[in-house]
């Protein structure tokens, strides 16, 4: 099965909870207030998000009015290309590698999010395609992340860094910066804590691993990745605007989207936060971690 077509079945249950919250508003007839009214509570209840509802349903307005329609059963094809377009806004190509130099990817995400399998799917796809990978073992107050990490690292043949439960985060990084350095690695990947519920000690761990990075590898490549657990619907936009606060993100990676009812959220995700979906996860395999195509969203969604 291709990856498109493990999407669409993944989607499955996402599209039956989309459509059918709105299937019967889209079966023709006249377009009135009361129809974009019932539109707006299905998005909302299809967990798009209630800002994003109100904008969509704005967007149907104006293009209703400009283009003159009437027939509401055309409303499902202006829905999926308004849709497409949110996406599009802040498309990316995955993630990339970029040649000749250290790549360092800072992974946030509460606990339960899938952080550290996604780390591991992502080590062991670039060790496969030849990249000499480090993994830095920074969630230091969970030692069950460490031992995932470190049987993560030996499936996949990456190196791994770490200190004992309760080390101080930055001094991990720190230590995997000089090993990165001394070992010419191609790409270091930085397990974080989860702990958004105390925000204050986040930040600080976060700034103190930002500034060790910063120091021991400055001309790295960076990216700031949050990790959100597709399935956890209105939730996991809250999870985007928190981390946001905490930390400068370059971008998300969705896992769990395959057998969830809640993936309308990632139109939400994307349009509060302004951030690039940059993969997504349907499967437990390190293939079904794939970048995120918007077309191919839109189309597994409404097709």
């Amino acid at each position: 099965m291709g990856f498109f077509d493990k999407l669409k079945k993944g989607l499955s249950p996402t599209k039956g909870n989309f459509l059918s919250k709105m299937g019967s508003l889209f079966s023709g007839g006249r377009i009135s207030e009361d129809l974009y009214d019932e539109l707006e509570e299905a998005l909302i209840q299809a967990d798009v998000g209630v800002a994003t509802s109100l904008f969509l349903v704005e967007r149907l307005r104006e293009r209703v009015k400009t283009e003159k329609i009437s027939d509401s059963s055309l409303l499902q094809g202006l829905l999926a290309e308004e849709i497409t377009n949110i996406l599009q806004e802040s498309q990316a190509d995955g993630l990339q590698l970029e040649e000749g130099k250290l790549n360092i990817w800072v992974m946030v995400g509460v606990n339960g999010a899938g952080k550290t399998t996604t780390i591991g799917k992502l080590a062991a796809a670039h060790t496969s395609a030849g990249k000499k990978v480090i993994l830095a073992a920074a969630d230091t107050f969970r030692a069950a992340a460490t031992e995932q990490l470190q049987a993560w690292a030996k499936r996949s043949g990456a190196d791994l860094i770490k200190q004992g439960q309760g080390a101080d985060p930055a001094a991990v990084v720190f230590d995997a910066c000089r090993a990165a350095a001394s070992r010419k690695a191609d790409l270091l990947i930085v397990d974080t804590a989860g702990r958004l519920q105390n925000k204050t000690n986040l930040m600080e761990e976060l700034k103190k691993i930002g500034k060790v990075i910063e120091r021991e590898a400055g001309a790295a490549s960076m990216e700031r990745i949050l990790v959100l657990d597709a399935g956890t619907g209105q939730n996991a936009i809250s999870q985007a605007k928190l981390f946001s606060e905490v930390i400068e993100l370059t971008g998300i990676i969705l896992t769990k989207l395959d057998g969830t009812a809640k993936g309308g959220a990632v139109c939400g995700i994307v349009h509060e936060s302004g951030l690039p979906v940059r993969m997504i996860g349907v499967g437990e395999g390190v293939e079904d971690l794939q970048p995120f195509v918007a077309e191919d969203f839109a189309r597994a969604l409404f097709d």
